[in-house]
């Protein structure tokens, strides 16, 4: 690509040192976008932050941080506005799993999840928010929630009552900040095929595949650039919307 349409620009993707979240960096400094990989560990995050600096010739940093520190986020916020100035895209991808069925769930088990899936987007998206609102152009948060928020799921009493609370949280800043010119929607993966789930069961791959209308997962760009579409001024005037990216999975809802 001979043009940049993101060049000049900043973006934030939580849980970006591998899977969905790396796919996502990668496709906005495709464009052009400088990174935040922001992650658990320093080591993942800079890894990644010199490959994708070293490939798209972006400028690319990384940020330990517990999504669910305040503190942590403040001063992720704080080393943003150092290195950057601003910022003007705020992907929200970070997220955990521990199923279980709700007689056997453990209080932690909840606690965690809602933690991570859901607290953790609220306790990013204030910290960054003032300089979300101040990004030329109007700044873009895209939450990744899941299919699980919209149909619910057997075993994950925790996971989709965290991604369909995100999918509330999302039209609330969405209703919230435009008239400060900031677009918040979500988007709703179905499978994916990714380093996680490909060490399932091939018996539970295949099923889960032959469920999906389209008859195959999800690949990682599939949601990246659904992503990188709604960050884009063609998506200007959309905003507190959820799209789902599932092959069909939930036609209907």
């Amino acid at each position: 690509m001979s043009e940049k349409p993101f060049k000049g620009k900043v973006a934030l993707v939580t849980g970006s040192a591998r899977g969905i979240g790396r796919s996502i960096a990668e496709d906005l400094a495709e464009w052009g976008a400088d990174q935040v990989i922001l992650d658990m560990k320093q080591e993942d995050c800079d890894k990644t932050a010199q490959e994708i600096a070293a490939e798209f010739g972006v400028k690319a940093i990384g940020v330990a941080c517990n999504v669910v520190n305040k503190e942590q986020v403040g001063q992720a916020a704080d080393k943003i506005k150092a290195e950057f100035g601003g910022l003007n895209f705020l992907v929200n991808n970070a997220g955990i799993l521990r199923d279980n069925l709700l007689i056997r769930m453990k209080e932690e088990e909840w606690d965690l999840v809602l933690d991570v899936n859901l607290k953790g987007p609220f306790l990013v998206t204030q910290g960054m928010l003032r300089m979300l609102m101040k990004a030329d152009g109007g700044g873009r948060i895209v939450n990744i929630s899941s299919v699980s928020g919209l149909v619910g799921q057997a075993g994950q009493a925790n996971y989709s009552s965290s991604k369909s609370g995100l999918i509330g949280f999302t039209k609330v800043v969405a209703r919230e900040y435009a008239s400060k010119g900031l677009l918040c929607n979500a988007i709703c993966p179905g499978y994916v095929q990714t380093d996680l789930t490909g060490a399932l069961p091939e018996d539970v791959q295949k099923m889960l595949e032959e469920s999906i209308p389209l008859g195959r997962a999800g690949r990682v760009e599939d949601i990246s650039r659904v992503v990188r579409f709604l960050c884009s001024d063609d998506a200007s005037f959309i905003t507190g919307n959820v799209i789902r990216v599932d092959g069909g999975t939930a036609i209907g809802m």
